[in-house]
């Protein structure tokens, strides 16, 4: 008997966190192969070489007791029957056969025939079974040989090939990624002396993981481009939303430094945590830049808008940080009180920590870990950044702007040092003129 003890699954259904899938055209070479593999990480388990790797097993079951009945065809075909008279007659006094339904009203139970229990009790009982054809009754015994052997208890195919499949879990504390890497680098060298046409394939929570982040991936590229398209509409610039998506970047790494010092696994929550936190910092972000960029309008310098602009929205920024923050510590940690105890006998019962930590706690930690990094950010590097942006833009400007200038004033004629001319009016009659109005004068430089 094989006893395993689990537990509640508190997330969506995942595979074992090593599973091998082995597959072949034979299906002896699959499990030679199978056996192999799990002698290695049986052997690698034992010794402590893979720290965290408990429970390998496989799904072949080869020890299953069966009779074979052997069909001899030419004494068979002497007698008039062939292999589907003799293999339905067998099945149907063993197993039985359908040969109708009985209704009870709304419920419908099949009638199966078959022979009585002592009559199939033993192997030797099986000998006695004749096969009825056309009024002649034919032993099987005179037309079939009996072998007791061992044999399968089920085949699993998988793209029209049989598979196998060695599976292993990780220990409690042991990251379930981390075990199965050194899986791999430890059956490295034997996956490439495969035979050919065989082939290991690492599925299970693995494969199931990188569906889930391939998807996620997906997702937060579209939200990424669309927020960035709409702030864009918004600012009717590419600084600021630059800037914006900058920011919400950078808080990636409080996301890191967070599950670092927890020691919590980078998985499919902590993930959706990453995503819903981009929604935060881009609109804190934005609370403070929109300000700033009104204040620049209403003709404020650059230095005094972007201190005016931190002290007055630094304060919606600090508090939606922490209204989030605070909103999520009793999902992070599982603090549980009861309201209606501590209302009616002052007993509140607080608890912290519960099962269901162990799914909502990566996405916590991650939301609490990258905002409190991201605000530092919105507060400091996104006023720094937008002041930077400003001054390379306005040397770009004066550069540009100059060089144009500079040729509008060479088309008119002035100096290439930017000297100017002025004229000087004079007395027409000093100055030459004709008397018809036309009035000279003389230049000098400026």
């Amino acid at each position: 008997a094989d006893v395993e003890i689990t537990k509640d699954s508190n997330g969506p259904p995942v595979g074992a966190p090593v599973n091998i899938e082995i597959s072949g055209p034979e299906f002896d070479q699959i499990v030679q192969i199978t056996s192999d593999v799990l002698q290695r990480l049986t052997d690698a388990s034992g010794t402590g070489q893979i720290p965290g790797l408990v429970d390998v097993r496989d799904n072949l079951d080869t020890g299953r007791p069966e009779l074979r009945v052997r069909i001899d065809r030419e004494r068979a075909a002497r007698a008039g029957l062939n292999t589907t008279q003799i293999a339905s007659t067998v099945r149907s006094a063993i197993t039985g056969i359908e040969a109708g339904n009985f209704r009870d009203g709304e419920d419908e139970y099949d009638i199966t025939v078959r022979l009585r229990e002592a009559d199939r009790a033993s192997l030797e009982s099986l000998k006695n079974l004749t096969i009825f054809d056309e009024g002649v009754q034919t032993p099987l015994v005179a037309i079939a040989d009996f072998e007791v052997s061992s044999g399968l208890g089920s085949i699993t195919r998988l793209d029209l090939q049989r598979v196998s499949t060695v599976t292993a879990d990780a220990a409690p504390g042991f990251n379930g990624q981390e075990v199965l890497g050194q899986v791999q680098a430890h059956l490295s060298e034997y996956v490439e002396a495969l035979p050919p046409g065989y082939s290991i394939a690492y599925t299970g929570e693995n494969e199931e993981q990188a569906e889930s982040f391939g998807f996620l991936s997906v997702v937060l590229a579209i939200g990424t481009a669309l927020v960035f398209l709409i702030i864009i509409a918004q600012f009717n610039t590419v600084s600021g939303p630059f800037i914006i998506m900058v920011a919400a970047g950078l808080s990636l790494i409080g996301v890191l430094l967070g599950l670092i010092l927890t020691r919590t696994p980078f998985g499919l929550m902590t993930f959706i945590g990453l995503i819903s936190l981009a929604g935060i910092v881009v609109n804190n972000s934005i609370v403070l830049l929109d300000y700033t960029m009104q204040l620049r309008a209403r003709g404020m310098e650059l230095r005094q808008a972007i201190i005016e602009a931190g002290a007055t929205r630094m304060r919606p920024v600090l508090l939606t940080a922490l209204t989030t923050i605070l909103g999520l510590i009793p999902l992070t940690w599982g603090i549980n009180i009861d309201f209606v105890g501590l209302l009616t006998n002052l007993d509140p019962a607080f608890q912290i920590g519960s099962e269901n930590t162990q799914f909502w706690g990566p996405m916590g930690i991650s939301i609490i870990s990258g905002l409190s990094f991201a605000t530092i950010v919105t507060l400091v590097l996104v006023p720094v950044m937008y002041s930077a942006f400003d001054s390379v833009a306005t040397r770009l400007s004066l550069v540009f702007v100059g060089n144009r200038h500079l040729l509008q004033d060479q088309a008119a004629g002035f100096d290439r040092d930017g000297s100017a001319f002025e004229a000087v009016e004079t007395d027409p009659v000093v100055a030459g003129g004709t008397g018809d109005g036309t009035v000279s004068a003389t230049v000098s430089p400026r």
